[in-house]
């Protein structure tokens, strides 16, 4: 089947390859094979035994935890206990493949920077293992990740806030190594990927509502995407994405914006949340995004999705094993169509 894609096919477009009958979709002038399984784990209930596809992780909160715990995307319940981190912390980046969860950087508290990076395996329940180190200690960054490499966007380190971007090869260990720079240097944005774009929006200071991108599979500075709308900034906000759209929340308001990742712009309208969050969780596969935790303005441990490319407006998921705010999020075996 011919690579070459006629001169009108829209970003964004999805094919069946006839050839390896793998669903294909057009981003960046070429087509690109989707993930159309998820993990198996367990049977059709949010239970340790159970099975339902594709599984988050979250980790850490403020005041600082070590605390990892996990949900079933596709199946509503409760969350439930996976292990611990190596030590307490909070707000640093993450990212996952479909195997491994990687958390980086963080606070320890009061007002540390750590460069440590831990991972699990998102499958089998268990505490975190020593990965490696950050180029720079550093918390509030965001993380970006694809299947093979996880990057860690921006921050605050000890000398103020970074424009630093770290990447990692996921399925090995060792310390990160350079990736680019930022726009600016920026703490608390918001990051959601693709199987190709790294998305970063908003943060604290600079152009608060800026929105961001890197290719993930190749080195360099990040580029101008577009601006975010009604949320302003997102500092204090989450990410999800699928192949195709990304998705902003939180910042204090029950505000949810997207944008077409393929396609440079600024974002555009999608919905509500059933409460205004500052400093949720988000994770997603390719169909659902779950939002969770942050402040309301009190922690809370309640949780909401959203169907990623049906507008709309947020619905009732379960409960946190605790109340959460400001850890490590957007971990899990299938987020972006990995």
């Amino acid at each position: 089947m011919s690579n070459q894609p006629p001169i009108e096919v829209p970003q964004g477009a999805i094919r069946l390859n006839t050839d390896s009958q793998k669903l294909e979709f057009y981003a960046q002038d070429r087509w690109y094979e989707m993930a159309t399984d998820s993990p198996i784990l367990g049977n059709a209930t949010n239970s340790p035994d159970a099975s339902g596809g594709a599984r988050g992780v979250i980790a850490g909160n403020n005041p600082t935890s070590n605390v990892i715990q996990y949900f079933t995307i596709p199946v509503q319940g409760n969350a439930i206990d996976f292990g611990d981190l190596s030590q307490n912390r909070f707000v640093g980046g993450s990212g996952s493949s479909r195997t491994r969860g990687i958390f980086m950087g963080g606070d320890p508290g009061p007002s540390g920077r750590l460069d440590d990076i831990d991972f699990i395996t998102i499958a089998a329940t268990g505490n975190a293992q020593d990965f490696g180190d950050l180029t720079v200690a550093r918390a509030h960054g965001c993380g970006t990740s694809n299947q093979t490499r996880c990057c860690m966007m921006g921050g605050s380190a000890s000398s103020g806030n970074q424009s630093h971007i770290d990447h990692i090869t996921t399925a090995s260990t060792g310390n990160a190594k350079d990736f680019g720079d930022l726009i600016e240097a920026t703490e608390h944005a918001a990051g959601a990927s693709s199987p190709t774009r790294g998305m970063v929006a908003g943060g604290n200071p600079g152009t608060a509502n800026r929105i961001q991108f890197i290719t993930i599979t190749t080195l360099g500075d990040a580029q101008d995407f577009g601006d975010l709308q009604a949320l302003g900034d997102t500092m204090m906000g989450g990410g999800m994405a699928s192949p195709i759209r990304a998705i902003f929340a939180g910042n204090y308001t029950n505000k949810i914006e997207s944008v077409t990742i393929a396609s440079k712009g600024n974002s555009q309208e999608f919905g509500t949340m059933t409460t205004s969050r500052g400093c949720p969780h988000s994770n997603t596969d390719s169909v659902r995004g779950i939002i969770s935790g942050g402040y309301t303005p009190g922690s809370t441990n309640t949780m909401e999705y959203i169907y990623i490319m049906t507008e709309g407006s947020g619905v009732d998921f379960g409960d946190l094993v605790a109340d959460t705010a400001n850890g490590f999020d957007t971990v899990s075996t299938a987020h972006g169509g990995l």
